[in-house]
């Protein structure tokens, strides 16, 4: 899962990106300090694997990972090359989804590129520079198409879709307000849109706002334009998140847990993420490693199982599957199988997140 950090300079992108991955990502109180992406990969925080690790005794523990690329900061007239912005553009157009941090907070010893604090505003210089990169992309496609469409009739669908898409952009709307058929979002994907990718809007605010958990007038205006589009919003304080990052476990429970928080940041965002792609975690246990797999919600058995080896969902025979808190609850794989609780499912298995899964193949 590969997730886009964007926003204006100056919004707080850069250190939060350092604080959920320690990555020491260049952070400077000037547009452009990040020209290429930084990329960092982080370990999905999941307490299931700690448990199962103590029950099978395992040597290692492997979570999943999220891939994060922090995304220089967008201004004015990117989509026409201002500021680099061609060159962003690309970066973001790579990515399953884009995390827009969004400035949240006062404070006069940094400066902002548009000279004041009002983040609906900034959503929407972003999003305009966006939707009209994608306008450009369209009209040249849909350029091509008119004619191939005269002599192939086969074009037809996407000269349709390109069309539609063509008008809701002129209007200076997103593509991922629009509503399309599973059939028509499988053509649509395929013009690799960065308008139609999934967004989360990261608010960064003060740390003492995070504390005394306050929805300030700058969040609740970002929570009302998110409700809109039907996107989620995150509250974060980029400060906390790199405190936080400095800390080992033990240190990070004790000093969130002085703060009054039950989660970190980076907790908060990794869950929305999850919810915003669909995804959901599968576990394997056993003496060698207790592992994470990340698949879409929905997968069967053995798409699942090709998550781990493509000749495993090649020659998938069944799974044996057994509910985490079941498996717990009963101190073991033994005796959940003595109480009925594990079971052998086929091909048209629908998968649960936290199912633990031993896979029968053959090759």
């Amino acid at each position: 899962m590969k997730l886009g950090i964007v926003g204006l300079p100056n919004v707080g992108k850069s250190t939060l990106f350092n604080a959920i991955t320690s990555a020491g990502a260049e952070s400077a109180n000037y547009p452009f300090c990040t020209i290429e992406p930084n990329v960092g990969v982080v370990s999905v925080p999941d307490e299931r694997l700690d448990a199962l690790r103590e029950l099978f005794n395992s040597e290692k523990c492997v979570p999943t990972a999220i891939e994060f690329f922090d995304i220089a900061g967008l201004v004015k007239g990117a989509s026409k090359g201002e500021g680099l912005g061609n060159k962003f553009l690309s970066h973001i157009r790579e990515v399953d989804a884009i995390v827009h941090v969004v400035r949240c907070f006062e404070d006069e010893n940094i400066t902002h590129v548009e000279g004041r604090i009002d983040p609906v505003d900034d959503i929407e210089i972003i999003n305009l520079e966006l939707v009209l990169a994608d306008l450009e992309v369209v009209s040249k496609r849909l350029d091509k198409v008119q004619k191939l469409v005269k002599g192939d009739k086969s074009y037809q669908k996407e000269f349709e879709l390109l069309t539609e898409i063509k008008s809701v952009l002129e209007e200076g709307k997103s593509v991922r307000t629009m509503e399309f058929s599973p059939e028509d979002t499988t053509v649509v994907k395929s013009f690799n849109l960065i308008s139609s990718k999934p967004i989360l809007y990261v608010t960064n605010v003060s740390e003492e706002d995070v504390v005394e958990g306050n929805e300030n007038s700058f969040v609740q205006k970002v929570m009302e334009y998110a409700s809109e589009e039907g996107s989620e919003v995150v509250v974060i304080s980029a400060q906390i998140e790199a405190e936080v990052s400095e800390l080992d476990p033990e240190e990070k429970k004790e000093f969130l847990g002085d703060l009054g928080l039950s989660e970190s940041g980076l907790d908060k965002l990794i869950k929305a993420s999850y919810k915003l792609l669909g995804l959901m975690s599968y576990l394997t246990a056993g003496p060698k490693e207790v592992r994470a797999w990340t698949i879409k919600i929905g997968s069967k058995a053995p798409e699942a199982a090709g998550k781990i080896h493509s000749d495993m969902e090649k020659g998938f025979i069944r799974a044996e599957v057994v509910a985490f808190d079941a498996l717990m609850e009963h101190g073991g794989y033994t005796k959940a199988k003595e109480k009925g609780l594990v079971r052998l499912e086929g091909k048209e298995y629908v998968m649960n997140d936290g199912d633990v899964v031993n896979f029968r193949f053959n090759v």
